[in-house]
């Protein structure tokens, strides 16, 4: 014998007898017991782990990835790329990056002349160019002539803020919370070098803080450092162009599509037809549009990972955030897991309830299943027709792992407490009584429904009040056996010698006759009815163990027989 299938046997027969002991001592009371267990690990969960019950992560992936309706990408928002093309295309005049800031000196005040309704660097511009003094002199002028410029500065991590000696107050549009204390607190923060960007005030931070599995799905749209509030840039550019404020810091972000979705042009080709005196461009491209300038060059690593995508320009996050505030449609979502853990709660014990009453309802099994995929479908509904995004997936998968432990408890525990007359009365040493009646069904012109044979057996063993066994052939029979499909059999055994014992199988049995036909009606799926009944008793087992198989088998074919000859 191999050692897997030693190691599967002894595992499935250990589960077994573990099933079997707390069959016997729990009876339905374990799916209670399952759902408390279940609950409280929901609620750790929720509190302190943060691994199932709040699956917004990956289940807002894969539902905002594969929308069937995709809102589209702004026409109004251009993305001016510094790529590849770029930096080949000027590396003979200017080198490779960075470029004198003369160049994009240039290039805003031939910008400036289409009347662009806003240009948006997602450049950093940090230090000065000690080589270039006059380039950065022109530049800073250029930009003292604009106002619709907007650029961004850096947050350092707050573990440096107290190496550094900027204090919020000296951040240019930062704004004092209302009853915040005044506080010498430092910001550790890179702003902008040139004086015409800061003394302008249109600055933001243009931070991008993915999440813990390094995944970028929200912006951050102002930090409240020290009792100060520090817009982002997409925040800073929105307050200007009277989009709507929202009240959270964090956006989660309502993508228009993969990669390169918003119109993209070179920044080369721009620049080059600007210089030109035989223009082929169009001299109002960039009119009444907001002009995002940026890289998607890989040498200049502003490439990161997003729901939509392993690697995305970080220009185009920034392109989707003021998009997002512009037609205020970025995904709301609930911030509190608690209604998450509410529904969770909900499915769970609605689910134990139900198994506690009737843990083989077929029924049952066929709405859990529907209810779940409708939690999901409701939810992938919501994010294509609408901007709110409301998370099953995390419920749906607490209430997966119970029916799953539930479902295969109840097998198990059935097996484990089903008890057979018959086996009992063939391992047994003395002699028994034994009755056997056997009912066979028609289903006209369909075949017996296996879901009615289920059904009724089930009925009839809680109808039963003396223990019996309740023996079911069913489906297509091939052969032979084709003459005993749609067949139930009840089997009782008894000590010969206890009269009362057999009086009362005896009532059970005209009981269980006499409401067959209703039972028959009520459960029908076709158009099954009572075909054949018949009824044998006989004593079984008084010649041992193989003598009672002989005598079960010989009782068996009397009382088909019987049913046979006796069918309607």
């Amino acid at each position: 014998m191999k050692i897997g299938t030693f190691f599967a046997r002894f595992i499935i027969g250990g589960w077994r007898r573990l099933a079997e002991r707390m069959a016997r001592r729990l009876r339905n009371n374990f799916y209670l017991y399952l759902a408390a267990a279940i609950s409280i690990f929901a609620v750790v969960d929720v509190f302190a782990l943060h691994s199932v019950v709040d699956m917004r992560q990956k289940a807002y992936d894969l539902m905002v990835r594969y929308r069937v309706v995709q809102p589209p990408a702004d026409q109004q928002i251009v993305i001016v790329d510094i790529n590849e093309a770029s930096l080949a295309a000027m590396a003979a005049d200017y080198g490779r990056w960075p470029w004198p800031r003369q160049v994009l000196g240039e290039f805003v005040q031939r910008l400036e002349a289409q009347k662009p309704q806003a240009v948006v660097f997602d450049i950093l511009f940090s230090d000065p160019d000690v080589y270039n003094a006059d380039s950065d002199t022109y530049f800073n002028d250029a930009i003292a002539e604009t106002g619709n410029t907007y650029f961004p500065w850096l947050r350092l991590p707050a573990a440096s803020d107290k190496l550094s000696q900027l204090k919020p107050a000296m951040i240019p549009g930062a704004k004092r919370m209302e009853g915040m204390p005044e506080t010498d607190a430092t910001v550790a923060a890179v702003l902008p070098f040139f004086k015409a960007v800061r003394d302008s005030g249109r600055i933001g931070t243009h931070n991008i803080y993915p999440d813990q599995d390094g995944v970028a799905r929200s912006y951050r749209l102002f930090h409240d450092e020290y009792g100060w509030r520090l817009p982002s840039l997409p925040l800073r550019v929105a307050a200007d162009l009277g989009y709507a404020q929202p009240p959270q810091a964090d956006m989660l972000l309502n993508w228009r599509g993969r990669p390169f979705t918003y119109r993209y042009v070179t920044f080369s080709d721009v620049f080059l037809d600007m210089q030109s005196k035989e223009h082929t461009r169009a001299q109002d491209e960039f009119a009444g549009k907001i002009v995002i300038l940026g890289s998607t060059a890989p040498s200049l690593f502003d490439i990161k990972p997003t729901s939509m995508a392993r690697e995305f320009p970080g220009v185009e996050i920034l392109a989707t955030a003021i998009d997002n505030l512009k037609h205020d449609d970025y995904i709301r979502s609930p911030a509190s897991s608690l209604p998450n853990l509410i529904v969770a709660l909900l499915i769970v014990w609605a689910t134990a309830i139900a198994l506690y009453r009737d843990p083989d309802s077929d029924r049952f099994n066929r709405v859990f299943g529907l209810a779940q995929f409708g939690l999901l479908g409701f939810s992938y509904a919501m994010i294509n027709v609408t901007h709110y995004h409301l998370n099953f997936a995390g419920p749906v998968f607490i209430g997966f792992i119970y029916f799953s432990l539930a479902k295969v408890y109840s097998t198990a525990a059935a097996r484990a407490l089903e008890k057979s007359a018959v086996a009992t009365t063939v391992r047994a040493g003395h002699a028994n009584g034994a009755t056997l009646a056997v009912f066979q069904f028609d289903g006209g012109t369909e075949p017996v429904s296996a879901m009615f044979l289920k059904r009724l057996r089930k009925q009839v063993l809680k109808l039963a009040r003396e223990p019996m066994d309740v023996d079911v052939v069913k489906g297509r029979q091939s052969g032979l056996w084709g003459l005993f499909e749609a067949t139930v059999t009840l089997s009782w055994a008894y000590p010969l010698e206890d009269a009362s014992h057999r009086e009362r199988v005896e009532l059970d049995l005209q009981r269980l006759r006499d409401a067959m036909p209703a039972l028959v009606e009520s459960l029908r799926v076709h158009s099954e009815k009572l075909a054949g009944e018949a009824v044998r008793s006989a004593s079984v087992g008084a010649a041992g163990t193989e003598a009672a198989r002989t005598e079960w088998r010989a009782l068996f074919a009397a009382a088909l027989e019987a049913a046979s000859q006796g069918r309607k």
